[in-house]
């Protein structure tokens, strides 16, 4: 027979203790916050994007012995600043800045025009048909500009726009798909009580347009004056199609001209190329908050 004292041990509840694995120290993404994590990551990528025009500055800013050297120094030990003024000096550089500045502006005064027009017919006036023509538009970004380089220069020499601006300039007056998508997507995203209240007031269409519409669109029009801008400055294909003459080359194509027909050093071309790209920055620098509210407005409606 059982003895109290083992009835008594049989009565009390059984414990097992279970033995926990020792917790693993948290890993560096588990303590930092995940803001820094990006932050850091956008260093990165910024330093990526930054790093050629690094370069370019800085074999710009070197003498001639240095530029050979090897390896490469990242730091000149002389700054030779002189190399902007011989660039500019040894190639016509006054006339390609002069001939890439027409076609610039005219390009993007074309751009500024006819995109918010086309744009404000597509999303604020109701007509048969809108939507269709509208993807029409849109599909035409699909369609490679070397398709169309043969039918363009029969044309233009019909009209005998070869060697001039013309070929440049006028195509921006009748509007680019993504210009119009663009500015189409920001007049989506305003609201259209606005535009009903002008009309209720004794607006026209264009009134309406004009007075009520383009005010607010100014930083999709800004975004769209930088793009156009941008793409006309840095254009390489059509100038070397359409313009002939040394007379009519932009920088773009007068600077890749004197390097395969003259012997320039390759720091007198970093120095050219640096005058090159500073209007472009500049330009990014001054607009760059309109240009970012351009991009960004018509990412919640449309």
């Amino acid at each position: 027979m059982a003895t109290a004292r083992e009835i008594r041990d049989a009565a009390r509840p059984q414990i097992t203790v279970e033995r926990l694995p020792a917790p693993r120290p948290p890993l560096l993404s588990q303590l930092l916050p995940k803001s820094i994590l990006v932050r850091v990551g956008l260093i990165i990528a910024c330093a990526l994007f930054v790093l050629p025009f690094y370069w370019m500055l800085n074999s710009a800013v070197k003498t001639t012995a240095e530029l050979t050297q090897f390896p490469p120094t990242l730091i000149p030990k002389v700054f030779e600043w002189g190399n902007f003024v011989k660039a500019v000096q040894y190639v016509p550089f006054g006339t390609f800045l002069l001939n890439s500045i027409i076609l610039t502006t005219g390009a993007t005064l074309g751009a500024a025009i006819s995109n918010p027009l086309i744009a404000y017919g597509f999303s604020r006036i109701k007509w048969p048909g809108r939507d269709f023509l509208f993807g029409i538009c849109m599909a035409t970004i699909f369609l490679p500009f070397p398709v169309l380089i043969v039918a363009l220069f029969d044309i233009f020499a019909k009209l005998g726009w070869i060697n001039t601006f013309l070929p440049l300039i006028v195509p921006a007056f009748f509007g680019s798909p993504f210009f119009i998508f663009l500015m189409r997507q920001f007049y989506l995203s305003l609201p259209n009580e606005i535009s009903e209240a002008a009309r209720i007031d004794g607006a026209n269409e264009f009134q309406v347009f004009w007075h009520v519409i383009l005010p607010l669109a100014r930083p999709a029009v800004a975004a769209v004056v930088i793009f156009a801008a941008v793409q006309a400055w840095g254009e390489f294909l059509t100038p070397l199609l359409f313009l002939q003459d040394e007379s009519v080359y932009p920088l773009s194509i007068g600077l890749q001209f004197y390097r395969q027909s003259h012997d320039v050093t390759y720091n007198l071309l970093m120095a050219a190329s640096t005058l090159v790209v500073l209007p472009i920055v500049a330009l990014f620098i001054a607009f760059q908050r309109f240009f970012i509210q351009g991009v960004t407005a018509g990412s919640l409606k449309g």
